[in-house]
């Protein structure tokens, strides 16, 4: 992070210290550190790219006063400083810290004095396209093919360097290199992982006598039916069948939406996925209606998507693949906020550049109080497709702005423990070539809020809170002859909310005094950190794939319903306790972090109930589905088993501060009259 400059009050009014006029050193030409991937070795290297093919890379602008941008946006955020809420329009934001257009006008002019094009330019990047000579006269370096596990990729021979003349105006530089076959994806899951519609949303009369019901059966509550006819699991005897799918009025109810009265009234939530579905709105009102809440009312929900502009669709699983978690976010959302408004933001595409597009415009023109993005991916993989210095620039630069402008931006913290190749060989949300136990990226940068994912077990069937631990489930099918479970208990790990110490990222202040040192000092990996590091999940919400809530979707198809899980399912639901939260408090908060930090004890402490209760086996349930495609489709999940990362009373890697409370809404209303 850049260091920050001094900050004074006058008169109520916040003064930066501004950089001294007087001259300085030059500027020399700057190396663009980690746009030479390690896989582009010389032994690898076939070669330049053909004469004829053009390249195409970005070039993201530094804009004015890095330093000043870093002081106020933490300024702005600090419920102790007495600039907390002061925000800047985007306006005012562009003039004081934003690129100039000097700086624009000369990255143009160098670009295209080298012979390249000028595809596109915003207030943050410009994106150039050109030949192998036009690239290599700009950035002083040849791009070339490499022959990489069997695939033949293109990278720069060595780091790419911008000239002096306008080092000082280039932030980063990202494009050159072909990404690896991991892509950004939603972290999110179908319950049941079969071909089927809403198996969990259904409730069979079946009663469990004599053998397990071959109607798909599910508990109102935690514990009302008891599986009698399921076999032994991790304890002898019945277990309770798993919960039904939940529905918004009941989560609400249980996190103390309900109660507080707070409907997002006055609030706008933005949600970030790639594409977008053809029947959102239509499919939101129907889901609402079906459940006992209002629609959309007109111009409440809006869309910000361009098909004409989509790209990669084979390789991001296309619209089709995106569609069940828009469905997901957008009516959580509405559901746990039922009055505020909603902006769905389609990316062009998963790759990281489109993302980024879609969160700036979010930003740039203010489009929302709070942003949700339910998708993810590990930092550091084996085949060195990396997240780079360049790329995390740019990610922070809008992140800084959208709290100097008052938005708080969260993610989901994924959906494999710690993302360790551990993990990785069983998890089903898991990237196959995470090289370490690591935390993600985006939600372990400092400058979002990390949303975890808990179990959530509930008291009664309108939804009144029963229990909570932590997201990490273990999971076994019934076998053929109904006898026995398979693998056998206890199941390898196969889904469970993400978190951990970063590698990458230093311990923000608000974390400090409230996330204990044996945790910021020990990276996943085991190894000791001299220096406190970041820690994730900064909060958490129900999300586990056997407390999973219910969603429907036609995009084009036959509506149904269906039950889902992960972080991505968290994700939407906090963004919509904060348009709750923003509605109370009469005012944007912003940033959330050190908000939720310095509020830290009105959260529920949530903590492994295994452990809490000394139990020698895991909590479980039997998930039945009743016959698909005539076989009969039965689970044994098993809660609280999430790989290295445990919940334990107070802060912890599994589930953040924990999950919010009827008291934490309710501290922005006391805040607001004080």
């Amino acid at each position: 992070m850049v260091a920050a400059a001094s900050l004074a009050m006058v008169s109520g009014s916040l003064i930066l210290a501004v950089p001294s006029q007087a001259s300085g050193p030059a500027p020399a030409a700057k190396t663009i550190a980690e746009s030479h991937p390690d896989w582009a070795t010389a032994a690898a290297d076939q070669g330049a790219v053909p004469a004829s093919a053009e390249i195409t890379g970005t070039v993201y602008l530094a804009g004015q006063d890095a330093a000043g941008l870093t002081a106020y946006a933490t300024a702005v955020s600090d419920p102790s400083n007495a600039a907390y809420g002061k925000f800047l329009s985007p306006a005012a934001y562009k003039a004081r810290f934003g690129a100039t257009q000097a700086q624009a006008d000369a990255v143009t002019k160098w670009a295209k004095d080298a012979g390249l094009k000028v595809v596109s330019t915003t207030d943050h990047a410009i994106t150039v396209k050109g030949t192998n000579a036009a690239v290599t006269k700009a950035f002083g370096t040849a791009i070339h093919q490499y022959k990489v596990d069997g695939a033949v990729r293109h990278a720069p021979t060595h780091d790419v360097v911008v000239p002096a003349s306008v080092s000082s105006a280039i932030l980063g530089v990202t494009g050159f290199t072909t990404p690896g076959s991991n892509v950004v994806k939603p972290d999110s899951r179908k319950v049941s992982g079969d071909a089927t519609a809403s198996a969990k949303a259904a409730k069979g009369d079946k009663k469990p006598d004599a053998g397990l019901p071959t109607t798909a059966t599910c508990s109102d509550y935690w514990g009302q039916k008891l599986a009698k006819g399921a076999p032994d699991g991790y304890v002898k005897g019945a277990v309770p069948f798993d919960q039904c799918s939940f529905y918004p009025s009941q989560i609400r109810k249980a996190y103390g939406i309900t109660a507080s009265g707070l409907t997002g009234k006055g609030a706008t939530i933005a949600i970030v996925d790639a594409y977008g579905s053809s029947t959102m709105e239509s499919d939101a009102n129907t889901y609402a209606t079906n459940h006992g809440d209002k629609a959309f009312k007109p111009g409440q929900y809006r869309e910000v998507v361009d098909p004409s502009q989509w790209t990669n669709q084979d390789l991001c699983g296309g619209p089709e693949g995106w569609a069940p978690e828009e469905a997901l976010d957008v009516e959580m959302a509405h559901g746990l906020a039922p009055d505020a408004n909603v902006v769905y933001v389609g990316a062009n595409s998963c790759d990281d550049n489109d993302l980024l597009a879609a969160i700036t415009n979010i930003v740039d023109n203010h489009l929302a109080d709070v942003v949700s993005n339910s998708w993810g991916e590990i930092m550091h993989t084996t085949d060195d497709a990396d997240v780079t210095k360049s790329e995390i620039a740019a990610y922070e630069q809008v992140f800084k702005q959208a709290a100097v402008e008052g938005i708080g931006i969260g993610f989901s913290a994924g959906d494999c423990g710690d993302s360790s190749p551990l993990a990785a060989a069983t998890g089903v949300n898991c990237q196959a070539d995470t090289s370490r136990a690591q935390a993600n990226w985006p939600d372990s940068d400092p400058w979002v809020t990390s949303v975890g994912g808990t179990a959530l077990g509930l008291s009664n069937k309108s939804g009144s809170y029963g229990f909570e631990t932590d997201m990490g489930t273990l999971r076994s099918n019934l076998s053929a002859d109904g006898k026995s479970w398979t693998p056998a208990p206890p199941a390898p790990f196969y889904f469970g909310g993400g978190g951990g110490t970063s590698e990458d990222f230093a311990q923000p202040a608000y974390q400090r005094g409230v996330v204990p040192s044996s945790l910021s000092h020990t990276l996943m990996t085991g190894a000791k950190s001299r220096t406190a590091q970041r820690v994730t999940p900064d909060v958490s919400m129900v999300g586990d794939l056997y407390t999973s809530v219910l969603v429907g979707i036609s995009d084009g198809a036959d509506y149904s319903e269906a039950g889902y899980g992960g972080t991505s399912v968290s994700s939407p639901e906090f963004a919509a306790v904060q348009a709750d939260a923003i509605q109370a408090n009469r005012h944007a908060i912003g940033f959330a972090n050190p908000s939720i930090y310095a509020r830290s004890w009105l959260f529920k402490d949530v903590v492994d109930q295994n452990a809490a209760h000394h139990a020698k086996a895991p909590l479980s349930n039997v998930a039945d589905f009743g016959l698909v495609n005539g076989t009969l489709a039965v689970r044994l999940a098993a809660f609280g088993e999430d790989t290295s990362l445990n919940a334990v009373r107070g802060f912890d890697n599994a589930t953040g501060v924990g999950s919010p409370t009827l008291s934490y809404l309710l501290s922005f209303k006391i805040w607001h009259e004080r």
